[in-house]
């Protein structure tokens, strides 16, 4: 029985420790990203976007629904989007496409701090998902047009709520998503700390081994990168950090499993919130996820063959 109480106090102390280093990175930005919103600065950042649009077959509005999700989050983007889809239709090629970008970079402020405070440089996990969502949102556009496929009109089932703008209602609302993020961080230690237990682990990056090893990414890694691919960035980056801190996983692989996350995370989640829009799984789900696996052993390859010098100076910090 006490070592079951010292196992949860353990468990309770780490989660703790994982939640106040996201917070630490989170409340500023959110705080900042509200600030914005309410100046109506955000729309500013939707002009560099326009020419960007016109080259995935999107219409240029969309840029500020991009521009949304990019400084904030999904849900900030399709809240534009609703607002903005009764003048602007799109096919579902065309929502697949805008999907896709908001998909691969979306909260890039709060999410590539968090890959910062895991010790990969902020820039470049910033400008990867940035070439990431445009690259592949582009070969998509080219695809669909080639083929003539997803032409017809998109079937979006998101529609906006009237919500309580009070400032104590945002405040009410970001503090009930950091609890939640808390409590799912600790729920995913205890369940690390089962799996390692039973050697699930074990058993886990033997499957995935061929997969890694083709990505570059280590067996050490490998479960908190799973976590990410499935769960999402905040709460696998929440774990990175604590096995960064504890030193059980080099700075290379938490730079590509960082990187890998970036481009694709949240499988679940994001993917079947994106198909309220009309997003088709071709894109949001196998595009993305093969995308990612490809660019991402690319990138190994190439980082591999960088001087040192370079890459801590670029990619990630050499602590």
């Amino acid at each position: 029985m006490a070592k079951i109480i010292l196992i949860l106090k353990e468990l309770l102390h780490d989660a703790v420790a994982a939640s106040l280093e996201l917070f630490k990175v989170m409340v500023p930005i959110l705080i900042l990203v509200k600030i914005l919103q309410e100046l109506g600065l955000i729309t500013y950042l939707a002009w560099p976007l326009e020419p960007v649009m016109r080259l995935v077959g999107l219409p240029a509005e969309m840029g500020l629904v991009w521009a949304s999700a990019i400084i904030n989050n999904i849900y900030t983007g399709m809240i534009v989007l609703a607002s903005l889809t009764g003048d602007t239709p799109l096919t579902a090629a065309q929502a697949t496409v805008l999907a896709v970008l908001m998909l691969v970079a979306h909260g890039l402020p709060v999410e590539c701090a968090i890959s910062r405070k895991s010790g990969a440089r902020f820039l470049f996990q910033a400008v990867a998902r940035l070439a990431g969502a445009f690259i592949l949102a582009w070969l998509l556009h080219l695809i669909y047009s080639a083929t003539g496929t997803l032409q017809t009109p998109a079937k979006m089932l998101f529609t906006v709520e009237t919500a309580d703008p009070s400032i104590t209602a945002w405040i009410i609302g970001q503090v009930k998503n950091m609890v939640s993020i808390m409590f799912i961080i600790l729920g995913l230690l205890a369940l690390m700390r089962v799996l390692y237990a039973i050697k699930a682990i074990d058993l886990m990056n033997r499957i995935l081994r061929p997969l890694l090893n083709f990505i570059g990414i280590g067996p050490k890694a490998s479960a908190i990168t799973v976590i990410g691919l499935t769960m999402g960035l905040s709460y696998g980056g929440g774990l990175i950090i604590n096995e960064a801190r504890n030193g059980k996983v080099s700075k290379e692989d938490i730079f590509y499993s960082l990187t890998l996350m970036g481009l694709c995370h949240s499988l679940i989640e994001d993917t079947l919130l994106l198909i309220l829009i009309g997003g088709h799984m071709s894109g949001i789900f196998w595009g993305r996820l093969i995308f990612a696996i490809i660019a991402m052993a690319g990138t190994v390859q190439i980082v591999r063959k960088m001087p040192k010098h370079i890459q801590t100076t670029y990619l990630w910090v050499e602590k």
